[in-house]
């Protein structure tokens, strides 16, 4: 099978139903990563992977939201909203997340492998469902 036909099959919905549920597994892998942290190196290190699971968490939220408006838009053959509210939330989403990174790692005392074990939760949450949907592909 060529990798063009692969795609074929995507839908919107699945799509969507992927991003709300690599969020949900999400949330749940930083509760459990969270409080592993906070037995073994302190509640500093546990906020530290906190707030990086909700950096991760929004930007998973962030590329829903861009990659809906943009399908939106391809779909209605360019007769949708402008992109450009869409477009300004990423770029000021981008600039609270340096922020937050920035106050977190110079206040929390903790380890920055907490935080960036905490960025890397939405990698491991989107790549396990991605697998999930090729699974009920190939079924």
């Amino acid at each position: 099978m060529e990798p063009a036909s692969l795609l074929d099959g995507l839908t919107d919905a699945d799509f969507r139903r992927t991003m709300l549920a690599s969020l949900k597994l999400l949330a749940y892998l930083a509760v459990i990563a969270a409080a592993l942290f906070w037995w073994k190196m302190g509640w500093q290190s546990a906020a530290l992977l906190i707030v990086g699971a909700l950096i991760s968490a929004a930007s998973l939220w962030e590329w829903l939201r861009l990659m809906t408006a943009v399908m939106e838009r391809m779909d209605a053959g360019g007769q949708a909203r402008p992109l450009g509210m869409v477009l300004v939330g990423f770029f000021l989403r981008l600039g609270l997340t340096i922020v937050v990174l920035y106050v977190s790692l110079k206040y929390l005392n903790g380890t920055v492998f907490a935080l960036a074990a905490g960025l890397g939760l939405g990698v491991i949450a989107l790549t396990i469902e991605g697998l999930r949907l090729m699974k009920r592909w190939t079924v």
